[in-house]
């Protein structure tokens, strides 16, 4: 293995010379990542609490500017909350597995147009739309520069009325990908097994913006 001259690193890095199995040639920047599961399998919401409190102590991991209270963004992944979703829905969700839900950002100028592109777009790739909710926020705690760049949230329920779990998954990945790609929208997840929450934050403001993640019918294994 080639070392690392001394005279071919910064001044004042304070990566260490090659040395055994370490080699500085692959040191690169990454976000802070925790990882929070019950061996039981069984969903609850204190999973999600110890997930959003691991995410907390990772605040070294992320970053913010000049202000504070604007970061580079913050996120936590659980699984499909079925029981929360059926609650706080008003239209009637397939069973489990068999419906794919999806953390939306749109353009809050453009939220009817982009509505009625994607469910234009989930009809023509084969796939019907149940329904959209918006995600409740609340972004007082947050800085001007992430308010000023802030999308709409929306959540967006889709089936094609015969797959499930991943065979489902594989069917609106197409459409995930061409709706990005051909509509101004973005989508953070779209899954049936999955669900995420994620935005322009701070570790410690991702809780209070999203009001969901406190609610104990939010229930998680991982």
């Amino acid at each position: 293995m080639a070392r690392t001259s001394r005279r071919d690193r910064p001044l004042f890095s304070a990566v260490p010379e090659a040395q055994g199995l370490y080699n500085p040639e692959f040191e690169h920047d990454a976000c802070g990542v925790a990882f929070v599961a019950t061996l039981t399998g069984v969903p609850s919401h204190d999973i999600v609490a110890k997930g959003l409190l691991a995410l907390t102590n990772l605040e070294h991991r992320g970053a913010s500017g000049a202000e504070p209270d604007s970061g580079d963004g913050a996120g936590i992944l659980i699984q499909v909350p079925d029981s929360f979703l059926r609650a706080i829905t008003d239209f009637e969700l397939p069973v489990s597995g068999s419906y794919a839900v999806g953390s939306v950002f749109l353009d809050p100028e453009y939220v009817e147009v982009s509505v009625r592109e994607i469910n234009a777009l989930a009809e023509q790739e084969g796939l019907r739309v149940i329904g959209w909710r918006e995600v409740p926020t609340n972004s007082s705690m947050i800085g001007e520069t992430a308010r000023s760049c802030m999308p709409s949230f929306w959540q967006l329920f889709v089936t094609d009325d015969q797959s499930m779990g991943i065979d489902l998954d594989r069917a609106v990945y197409g459409f995930r990908k061409i709706a990005e790609h051909e509509l101004d929208v973005y989508f953070a997840s779209l899954s049936s097994r999955t669900l995420l929450y994620k935005g322009m934050l701070t570790t410690g403001q991702l809780e209070s913006f999203f009001p969901d993640l406190s609610d104990s019918r939010m229930e998680s294994a991982l």
